[in-house]
């Protein structure tokens, strides 16, 4: 029989245009793909060993690229970062790598890494009791200040809410029984504004601003995305802040102040990049292939297409 040529694992439950890029690059290196569900994935540990079952997979990938990890039951996350995991203590190049998307899915994790490592960052209380909530908004939102409350696992802008004086302090399920409360940096712009930062292998290789006449920027939630020239400033703190949780890559997001200050509000293991490529000149997924395949080769000693 044939020995099957090892496929690499593109880790997705909608790989859409991302997932399209990613395999068009990984071709280009003379490597086959296959999308995989994270819900799909079992294991097997028994004897003589563990076996790690990837849905389309008669054997190890020769890679695995995470595009996404989706969300559930915290033992529903927890098993499916374990499967990421296992396959990187095989010896198998997983990425993002999962210890560093571990700590950036967690928002606690990720705004304490980079206040331990001297990075502007807003001040953030977490907290699980109700009293102990109320008792920082009334503190914060009574003095004219503003609170931003998020979800600690979540994206793209969903269930996250800006506190004032009138607002009270919510409780619904999106908050999932643990507050993070930030403070709300205002850049003092008539529209609201952030940036966003690429970083491939510890470099700053683009950014854009997001602007939209809404306070929350995302590109998903409606906001027009602008081309910005790296500075040394936005490239030093955001190769820093991507250094401080340990990713291979990684979307930098920050916000100047309304004296101009720069400050790191939040890093992402498993970025898009859809709106960036739009207003910059180089491909990103061929970028993000080209630093996979050299951790590949170094890992296995293999030759792969340049």
């Amino acid at each position: 029989m044939a020995e099957l040529a090892p496929k690499v694992a593109i880790v997705t439950d909608d790989p859409g245009w991302h997932g399209r890029q990613l395999k068009e690059a990984l071709a280009a290196h003379g490597l086959s793909s296959q999308y995989v569900s994270s819900m799909d994935c079992h294991m097997d540990i028994a004897e003589p060993g563990t076996e790690i079952n990837l849905p389309g997979f008669e054997q190890d990938p020769l890679a695995v690229f995470v595009r996404g990890v989706p969300g559930g039951t915290l033992e529903q996350v927890i098993f499916r970062l374990n499967i990421l995991h296992a396959l990187s203590d095989m010896g198998i190049v997983v990425y993002n790598n999962p210890r560093g998307i571990e700590r950036t899915v967690d928002k606690v994790m990720t705004s304490f890494l980079l206040k331990q490592a001297g990075i502007p960052t807003p001040n953030t209380w977490v907290c699980e009791a109700k009293e102990k909530a109320e008792f920082i908004y009334q503190r914060e939102c009574g003095q004219g200040r503003k609170l931003v409350s998020k979800p600690l696992f979540g994206s793209q802008g969903v269930g996250v809410q800006l506190l004032d004086s009138d607002t009270g302090l919510f409780h619904d399920e999106t908050f999932a029984g643990v507050y993070y409360l930030q403070s709300f940096i205002d850049c003092g712009d008539k529209d609201s504004f952030d940036i966003r930062v690429f970083v491939i292998n510890g470099k700053a290789q683009a950014a854009m601003t997001r602007r939209s006449t809404h306070w929350i920027t995302n590109r998903a939630q409606g906001a027009e995305c602008e081309a910005l020239k790296l500075d040394a400033e936005l490239t030093q703190l955001s190769e820093a802040a991507v250094k401080a949780v340990g990713i291979d890559y990684g979307g930098v997001d920050l916000i100047p102040d309304a004296e101009g200050n720069l400050q790191v509000i939040e890093v992402n293991s498993i970025p898009a990049w859809w709106g960036l490529q739009k207003v910059t000149g180089f491909n990103i997924a061929s970028s993000l292939i080209d630093d996979m395949v050299n951790r590949l080769g170094n890992a296995n000693s293999l030759t792969v297409l340049p």
